[in-house]
Protein backbone atom coordinates (compact mmCIF):
# COMPACT_ATOMS: atom_id res chain seq x y z
CA UNK A 1 0.00 0.00 0.00
CA UNK A 2 0.84 3.72 -0.78
CA UNK A 3 -0.12 7.08 -0.05
CA UNK A 4 -0.67 9.89 -2.91
CA UNK A 5 -1.40 13.33 -3.27
CA UNK A 6 -3.91 14.22 -6.05
CA UNK A 7 -4.29 18.26 -6.69
CA UNK A 8 -7.55 19.89 -8.26
CA UNK A 9 -8.61 23.53 -8.55
CA UNK A 10 -11.83 23.20 -6.55
CA UNK A 11 -13.99 25.33 -9.29
CA UNK A 12 -12.92 22.44 -12.19
CA UNK A 13 -13.37 19.60 -9.29
CA UNK A 14 -13.06 20.32 -5.89
CA UNK A 15 -13.78 17.46 -3.16
CA UNK A 16 -17.43 18.22 -3.29
CA UNK A 17 -18.12 17.16 -6.63
CA UNK A 18 -16.51 14.00 -5.71
CA UNK A 19 -18.67 13.14 -2.88
CA UNK A 20 -21.63 13.97 -5.08
CA UNK A 21 -20.62 11.39 -7.65
CA UNK A 22 -22.42 7.67 -7.38
CA UNK A 23 -20.78 5.94 -4.78
CA UNK A 24 -18.64 9.10 -4.60
CA UNK A 25 -16.68 7.73 -7.18
CA UNK A 26 -14.71 9.28 -9.98
CA UNK A 27 -12.14 8.33 -12.70
CA UNK A 28 -9.30 10.79 -12.59
CA UNK A 29 -8.37 11.74 -15.89
CA UNK A 30 -7.59 14.66 -17.90
CA UNK A 31 -3.53 14.11 -16.55
CA UNK A 32 -1.27 15.53 -18.71
CA UNK A 33 2.08 15.15 -17.66
CA UNK A 34 4.56 12.40 -18.39
CA UNK A 35 5.92 11.49 -14.64
CA UNK A 36 2.16 11.81 -13.37
CA UNK A 37 0.95 9.39 -15.66
CA UNK A 38 4.04 6.94 -14.85
CA UNK A 39 2.25 7.23 -11.21
CA UNK A 40 -0.93 6.91 -13.00
CA UNK A 41 0.26 3.76 -14.78
CA UNK A 42 2.96 1.91 -13.05
CA UNK A 43 2.55 2.82 -9.45
CA UNK A 44 -0.92 3.61 -7.79
CA UNK A 45 -2.87 0.81 -6.99
CA UNK A 46 -6.07 -0.17 -5.25
CA UNK A 47 -6.64 0.56 -1.51
CA UNK A 48 -3.67 3.33 -1.87
CA UNK A 49 -4.61 6.21 0.09
CA UNK A 50 -5.29 9.54 -1.56
CA UNK A 51 -5.24 12.75 0.32
CA UNK A 52 -7.42 15.39 -2.15
CA UNK A 53 -5.70 18.54 -2.18
CA UNK A 54 -7.38 21.68 -3.20
CA UNK A 55 -5.18 23.96 -5.17
CA UNK A 56 -5.61 27.62 -6.70
CA UNK A 57 -7.73 28.03 -3.52
CA UNK A 58 -7.77 30.65 -0.60
CA UNK A 59 -5.86 29.01 0.91
CA UNK A 60 -4.70 26.13 -1.00
CA UNK A 61 -5.22 22.65 1.21
CA UNK A 62 -6.21 19.42 1.79
CA UNK A 63 -9.84 18.91 1.49
CA UNK A 64 -10.68 15.32 1.69
CA UNK A 65 -9.21 11.92 2.22
CA UNK A 66 -9.94 9.12 -0.65
CA UNK A 67 -8.80 5.67 -1.57
CA UNK A 68 -7.98 3.56 -4.81
CA UNK A 69 -10.56 1.62 -5.90
CA UNK A 70 -9.47 0.82 -9.57
CA UNK A 71 -5.66 0.93 -11.05
CA UNK A 72 -4.49 2.18 -14.21
CA UNK A 73 -6.12 2.30 -16.94
CA UNK A 74 -6.30 4.27 -20.18
CA UNK A 75 -8.15 7.65 -19.64
CA UNK A 76 -10.56 7.62 -22.16
CA UNK A 77 -11.28 11.84 -21.99
CA UNK A 78 -7.31 11.73 -24.46
CA UNK A 79 -9.91 9.57 -27.36
CA UNK A 80 -12.88 11.62 -27.34
CA UNK A 81 -12.66 14.81 -29.68
CA UNK A 82 -15.42 16.45 -27.65
CA UNK A 83 -13.13 16.27 -24.17
CA UNK A 84 -11.08 19.02 -23.18
CA UNK A 85 -8.38 16.91 -22.42
CA UNK A 86 -8.49 15.17 -26.22
CA UNK A 87 -5.29 14.25 -27.18
CA UNK A 88 -5.47 13.71 -31.13
CA UNK A 89 -2.19 11.65 -30.88
CA UNK A 90 -3.22 9.39 -27.82
CA UNK A 91 -3.76 6.06 -29.77
CA UNK A 92 -6.59 3.24 -27.72
CA UNK A 93 -4.37 0.12 -28.93
CA UNK A 94 -1.18 2.17 -27.17
CA UNK A 95 -2.51 4.55 -24.26
CA UNK A 96 -0.59 7.57 -24.25
CA UNK A 97 -2.59 8.76 -20.98
CA UNK A 98 -4.10 6.84 -17.74
CA UNK A 99 -6.23 7.23 -15.27
CA UNK A 100 -7.10 5.67 -11.55
CA UNK A 101 -10.47 5.33 -9.86
CA UNK A 102 -10.74 7.06 -6.42
CA UNK A 103 -13.47 7.41 -4.11
CA UNK A 104 -14.17 9.61 -1.36
CA UNK A 105 -13.12 8.48 2.20
CA UNK A 106 -14.18 11.50 4.12
CA UNK A 107 -14.12 15.18 3.88
CA UNK A 108 -11.33 17.33 6.36
CA UNK A 109 -13.69 20.43 7.42
CA UNK A 110 -12.35 22.59 7.88
CA UNK A 111 -9.14 21.86 5.05
CA UNK A 112 -5.60 21.46 6.29
CA UNK A 113 -4.37 24.74 4.52
CA UNK A 114 -1.27 24.68 3.07
CA UNK A 115 0.22 27.56 5.74
CA UNK A 116 -0.34 25.14 8.46
CA UNK A 117 0.93 21.90 6.85
CA UNK A 118 4.33 24.48 6.48
CA UNK A 119 4.41 24.47 10.17
CA UNK A 120 4.47 21.19 10.91
CA UNK A 121 8.17 19.80 11.01
CA UNK A 122 7.21 16.27 10.08
CA UNK A 123 6.09 17.42 7.07
CA UNK A 124 9.38 19.72 5.79
CA UNK A 125 10.25 17.16 3.29
CA UNK A 126 6.99 16.30 1.66
CA UNK A 127 6.91 16.86 -2.06
CA UNK A 128 4.07 19.36 -1.81
CA UNK A 129 5.95 21.52 0.50
CA UNK A 130 9.07 21.79 -1.77
CA UNK A 131 9.67 24.92 -3.71
CA UNK A 132 8.62 24.84 -7.29
CA UNK A 133 6.90 21.60 -6.96
CA UNK A 134 4.11 21.56 -9.27
CA UNK A 135 3.14 17.81 -9.91
CA UNK A 136 -0.84 16.73 -10.13
CA UNK A 137 0.18 13.74 -8.61
CA UNK A 138 2.51 12.95 -5.63
CA UNK A 139 3.85 10.34 -3.56
CA UNK A 140 3.34 10.87 -0.05
CA UNK A 141 4.98 8.82 2.71
CA UNK A 142 3.77 6.97 5.26
CA UNK A 143 5.20 9.00 8.07
CA UNK A 144 3.57 12.13 6.52
CA UNK A 145 0.18 9.90 5.87
CA UNK A 146 0.19 9.45 9.80
CA UNK A 147 0.73 13.12 10.43
CA UNK A 148 -1.84 14.58 8.05
CA UNK A 149 -4.57 11.59 9.78
CA UNK A 150 -3.87 12.81 12.67
CA UNK A 151 -4.23 16.42 12.19
CA UNK A 152 -7.59 15.73 9.90
CA UNK A 153 -9.00 13.71 13.31
CA UNK A 154 -9.29 10.20 11.11
CA UNK A 155 -7.70 7.28 11.84
CA UNK A 156 -4.38 6.02 9.49
CA UNK A 157 -5.01 3.05 7.34
CA UNK A 158 -2.94 0.93 8.33
CA UNK A 159 0.03 -0.14 5.78
CA UNK A 160 -0.68 -3.85 4.55
CA UNK A 161 2.67 -6.40 4.54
Amino acid sequence: MAYWLFKSEPEVYGFDHLLAETDRTTGWDGVRNYQARNFLRDSIKVGDGVLFYHSNADPAGIAGIAEVVRAGHPDPTAFDPESEHHDPKSDPASPTWYQVSIRAVKAIDPPLGLPRLKEISELADMELLRKGSRLSVQPVTEREWKVIMALAGGKPKKKQR
